[in-house]
C-alpha cells in the first residue's frame, strides 16, 4: 500500500531526528564515561545521572523551560518569514494550507507543551518532593524539543517546495471532484468549494510565476491543472450526478457570478461547470502570458488540447466542445494582440485536437473546427497577419488529407463511409479561405494559401482522386499567370524536407516529395496559361526565396 502523506511526513522528521539524536547520544557518553573513568568512581556511572536534589533542579528545570521557549521563538520567527515568503510569491493561500498541516500543528504544538510542562514541573519541586519521573520526562521532551529543531525546518522548505505544493493542491482537488461514492447534501458544497478552491490555487500561482517571469514554476502549475482536468474526465461517468448541479458555493464564485442565467443553467445541464472553472483559469494566465511568455501560451494551447483528447477518450462530446471554444478564445485573443508566432503554435495544437476528433469519427465537430480556423483565417486576412492566414491554409490542406485518407480506408473495407462527406466539406471550407486581396501583404498571403491548394492537388493526384484536384484547379483557373508561375516554381525549388532553423512544426510547410513533384507539374500543366517549368527550378537547391519573409514564426 502507498504511503500517506502524513507518513512520509513522519519517515521524513524521523530519519534525520534518528541520526542526530544518536550522534548525540554517542557524543554526551563517550564524554562522560571518560570523566567517570579518571574520577575513579566506582558501580554504575549511569546511575549517577539520576540523583537529583532540590537546589540543582529548581535551576536546572527553570533554565529547561527557557531553553524550550527560546527554540518556540526561533521556531516561529523562521517559519513566519519563509511562509509569508512564499505566500508573496506564489499564493496568498499557502499560509492557510500550511497550518492545515497535522505535521506543522502537531511540531508547535508540541514545543508549547513542553515549555509549560517544564515551568510546573520546576515549581513543584521541593524538599519535601522529588518528582523524579516528571523531571525525567521533562528532559526527555526538551531533548526531543532541540533534536526536532533542524529536521522540522527541512521539513518547512520541503513542504514549501513549488512542486510539493502545487502537488498537493492537485491531490486535494481531484479528491474533492471525484467522490467514490454518494454524496450527501451537507458533503456537496464543501466539496465543491475545495475543488474549486484547488483550481484557483493552482491558477494563482501560475499568474503569480508568470508575472515574475518564473517559467518552470509556472510551466509545472499549468501542467498540474491539466492532470487536474485529466483525471476528473477519467473518473466523471462514476460520480454522483448530484455533482454537477450548481449550487451556492459555485454560483457565488467571480467565474460563474457573471454568467447569465442561462449560461449557467447550461453549463448543469452539459455536466461541464468543474471543465469550464480549469479552462477558465487558463484564459486568464494565457492573456496574462500573452506577448510576455509566448512559451506558457504554447503550453496552454498543448494542455488544452490534451484536455480536449481525454474527453474524446471519454466520450465526453460537451467536454470536448468547451476546450474547441476556448482554443477560439484564445485564437482571438492572440490575434487582437497580433501575436502572429503565438497564433501560429495554436493552430498547430487546435488541429492536432481536429485530426485526433476525425479519427474517432467526430466528422461534424472536425468540420465545425474547420469553419472555425476559417474564420479566424479571414479575420487574420483582414488584420494583415499574412502568415496566420497562410498557416490557416495549410492546416485545413492537412486535414483535408487526413479525412480523405480515412474515407478511402472505409470505403475499401466495404462500408459506407460518410467520411466521404466530411472530406467535402472541409476541401469547400479551404477553397473558400481566400479572397481578394486588398494590399501587397495580403496578396504575399494569398500566395501562401494558393500554395497550400496546389500542394494538396498534388496529394489527390498521387491518390488517383484527380476529381477533388479539378475543384482546386476550377477554384484557381482565374488566378493571374505570374502568380501561378511563381507558386510553381517555388515549390518545385524546395528539395529539403526541414526548415533550415528551428521550428515548433520541424518541417517546411511548401516541401513536397518527388512523386508529388511529378503530379504537380501535371496539376500546373492544365493552366493554358503556363508553360513548362524551366529544368532549373526543378533540381536547383533551396534558396532564400523558398520561403518568403514571415513564414517562419520566429523571424515573424
Amino acid at each position: 500500500m502507498a504511503a500517506t502523506p502524513s507518513n512520509k511526513s513522519s519517515l521524513a522528521l524521523a530519519r534525520p531526528l534518528a541520526l542526530l539524536g544518536g550522534i548525540a547520544l554517542t557524543v554526551f557518553l563517550g564524554v562522560y564515561l571518560i570523566d567517570w573513568g579518571i574520577s575513579g568512581h566506582a558501580g554504575n556511572p549511569l546511575s549517577r545521572l539520576f540523583r537529583f536534589d532540590v537546589d540543582t533542579m529548581q535551576n536546572a528545570l527553570g533554565n529547561m523551560a527557557q531553553v524550550v521557549a527560546a527554540v518556540l521563538g526561533i521556531v516561529i520567527t523562521v517559519v513566519s518569514i519563509v511562509v509569508q515568503l512564499a505566500a508573496t510569491r506564489y499564493t496568498p493561500r499557502i499560509a492557510d494550507m500550511f497550518f492545515r498541516d497535522r505535521t506543522n500543528l502537531g511540531i508547535m504544538a508540541f514545543f508549547v507543551v513542553a515549555c509549560i510542562n517544564a515551568v510546573w514541573v520546576s515549581v513543584s519541586v521541593g524538599k519535601d518532593l522529588m518528582p523524579r519521573v516528571s523531571i525525567i520526562f521533562t528532559m526527555a521532551l526538551v531533548t526531543f524539543s532541540l533534536l526536532i529543531m533542524v529536521p522540522y525546518f527541512a521539513y518547512v522548505f520541503d513542504f514549501l517546495d513549488p512542486d510539493r505544493v502545487v502537488g498537493r493542491i492537485q491531490e486535494q482537488a481531484v479528491a474533492a471532484a471525484a467522490p467514490n461514492g454518494a454524496i450527501s447534501p451537507a458533503e456537496l458544497g464543501p466539496r465543491q468549494r475545495a475543488a474549486i478552491s484547488g483550481v484557483e490555487q493552482l491558477s494563482d500561482i501560475a499568474i503569480n510565476a508568470v508575472s515574475q517571469k518564473d517559467k518552470a514554476i509556472a510551466s509545472g502549475t499549468i501542467d498540474a491543472m491539466r492532470a487536474l482536468a485529466v483525471s476528473y474526465l477519467e473518473k466523471k461517468k462514476s460520480v454522483p450526478a448530484v455533482w454537477f448541479t450548481i449550487g451556492p458555493e459555485i454560483r457565488n464564485n467571480p467565474d460563474f457570478v457573471s454568467l447569465a442565467d442561462e449560461s449557467v443553467v447550461d453549463l448543469q445541464d452539459r455536466q461541464v461547470w468543474l471543465e469550464w472553472k480549469v479552462l477558465r483559469q487558463y484564459q486568464s494566465i494565457y492573456n496574462e502570458a500573452l506577448g510576455e511568455m509566448p512559451d506558457i501560451n504554447h503550453l496552454i494551447a498543448i494542455d488544452t488540447r490534451y484536455i480536449g483528447e481525454a474527453a474524446l477518450e471519454a466520450k465526453d462530446k460537451e467536454a470536448l466542445a468547451l476546450a474547441v471554444k476556448f482554443f477560439n478564445t484564445y485564437l482571438r485573443a492572440t490575434l487582437n494582440k497580433g501575436q502572429v508566432r503565438t497564433a501560429y503554435n495554436i493552430l498547430n495544437q487546435y488541429r492536432q485536437l481536429a485530426e485526433h476528433a476525425l479519427e474517432r469519427g467526430h466528422g461534424a465537430l472536425v468540420n465545425e473546427v474547420a469553419r472555425h480556423l476559417r474564420y479566424y483565417g479571414q479575420i487574420a486576412h483582414g488584420m494583415e497577419l499574412a502568415f496566420v492566414t497562410e498557416t490557416v491554409g495549410y492546416d485545413l490542406a492537412t486535414l483535408c488529407e487526413r479525412a480523405f485518407a480515412a474515407s478511402a480506408a472505409k470505403s475499401a473495407g466495404g462500408g459506407d463511409s460518410d467520411m466521404s462527406a466530411v472530406h467535402d466539406a472541409l476541401l469547400m471550407t479551404l477553397l473558400d479561405l481566400d479572397k481578394e486581396a486588398e494590399s501587397k501583404n495580403q496578396e504575399s498571403m494569398l500566395r501562401g494559401v494558393r500554395k497550400a491548394q496546389a500542394k494538396l492537388a498534388s496529394y489527390y493526384l498521387v491518390a488517383g482522386a484527380e476529381e477533388h484536384a479539378r475543384r482546386i484547379f476550377m477554384d484557381m483557373r482565374d488566378e493571374r499567370a505570374e502568380r501561378l508561375r511563381s507558386i510553381r516554381d517555388e515549390l518545385l525549388r524546395i528539395e529539403s524536407k526541414d526548415f533550415w532553423e528551428v521550428i515548433d512544426r520541424g518541417t517546411n510547410f511548401d516541401y513536397v516529395d518527388a512523386q508529388r513533384k511529378a503530379e504537380l507539374r501535371v496539376f500546373f500543366s492544365w493552366f493554358p496559361a503556363l508553360g513548362r517549368p524551366a529544368e532549373s527550378t526543378l533540381s536547383s537547391t533551396p534558396i532564400a526565396i523558398a520561403i518568403v519573409p514571415g513564414k517562419d514564426p520566429a523571424a515573424t
